[in-house]
């Protein structure tokens, strides 16, 4: 994908963004302006999932390290496979904007010259992708590739269990603007697939990223990452920066709780009611009540946030920063306990009858 499509492309995408006001790429310095060209770079265009990011520099810069060095960067695992993973997850999580933008970048992938037949092995992939989304099913579905490569797509999984969450609150459900008529939407899709998977094309060394974070030691959660010392670098810096983010942005008496409660969470929807969110922040002081309860729902729940739930933040003198930090510390504690139900041993051969 051209520079002249990044930079056209520039004005659309700060259109999709909500709730937050992204900083512009002509304002951007410092540390932003460094993840924003990096960004256009190695991912084709300023993604709005990254750039909802900005008005908190360090978790903008943790975002783009985790995509990066999961998604983007090479490995031994091609990217149709790592886009499935991202599509599969994101479906689960009901993230209609990450798996517009994941299934068409698969579908140019996978049919540059017309239609191409289904491939099973990717289908196995997607299996194991989905039901590693619940504790109670993650342990069903060994994964249909050996352990080096099902660390990577876990990789995936992690970043998306993350992005689906503030991508839900933060963005429109489309990457496709709500004007163009239905009849249209289909052909533009296939454009926008194109595109994307122009972009997805050649390799992008894997570590480049690593600069735009201070180095961090290794959580024990992220044990799984051990072996891939690359991808377990990059997660370190994005969760030490994340969890500062935390601590400057998310009451203790809200970080105890979601903790709490993500202990004995099973990866289950919580159901179309929010009832059991103002039962849960009964006991938060009052003045963190509002904090809690969106924390809690990123974590559980992200697309049942809504305009009250932020407005409630707001009103306690939360600006863009915060709401950045408060959602993407609930987004990354929750998206490293999930990864942390999935198996990592392929499934063993069949035996001969």
């Amino acid at each position: 994908m051209s520079g002249l499509y990044a930079r056209v492309a520039r004005r659309p995408s700060r259109a999709h963004v909500r709730r937050v006001t992204p900083v512009p790429v002509e304002r951007a310095d410092g540390r932003v302006a460094a993840v924003y060209q990096q960004v256009e770079r190695d991912f084709g265009m300023l993604a709005p999932p990254v750039s909802l990011h900005s008005p908190a520099p360090q978790v903008l810069a943790a975002c783009w390290v985790t995509l990066r060095e999961t998604l983007v960067a090479a490995g031994r695992v091609d990217r149709a496979t790592r886009e499935t993973v991202a599509a599969a997850v994101s479906a689960v999580n009901s993230c209609p904007y990450c798996v517009e933008v994941h299934s068409a970048t698969l579908d140019g992938l996978l049919r540059p010259a017309g239609d191409a037949p289904a491939d099973a092995r990717l289908a196995r992939v997607a299996d194991w992708a989905r039901a590693g989304t619940a504790r109670t099913s993650a342990g069903q579905v060994a994964p249909p590739v050996d352990r080096d490569e099902a660390v990577e797509l876990l990789g995936v999984a992690f970043a998306f269990q993350y992005l689906n969450r503030m991508v839900n609150i933060f963005l429109e459900p489309s990457p496709i603007p709500p004007a163009v008529p239905g009849a249209l939407r289909g052909g533009v899709r296939k454009v926008f697939g194109r595109l994307m998977a122009r972009g997805a094309r050649g390799d992008r060394p894997a570590g480049a990223a690593l600069e735009l974070l201070p180095s961090a030691p290794p959580p024990p959660d992220l044990g799984w990452t051990a072996g891939h010392p690359i991808l377990a670098d990059a997660l370190a810096r994005s969760g030490a920066a994340v969890d500062a983010a935390g601590r400057r942005s998310v009451p203790e008496s809200v970080r105890e709780l979601v903790t709490a409660r993500l202990d004995s969470w099973d990866g289950q929807p919580t159901g179309l009611s929010r009832a059991w969110v103002g039962d849960a922040v009964g006991d938060l002081p009052a003045a963190d009540r509002p904090a809690g309860r969106l924390a809690l729902l990123t974590a559980f729940a992200a697309y049942q946030v809504d305009d009250e739930v932020v407005a409630g933040v707001r009103a306690g003198g939360a600006d863009d920063r915060a709401l950045v930090e408060l959602t993407s510390w609930a987004s990354m504690t929750a998206a490293r306990r999930v990864v942390a139900w999935v198996p990592l041993d392929p499934a063993p051969p069949p035996q001969p009858s």
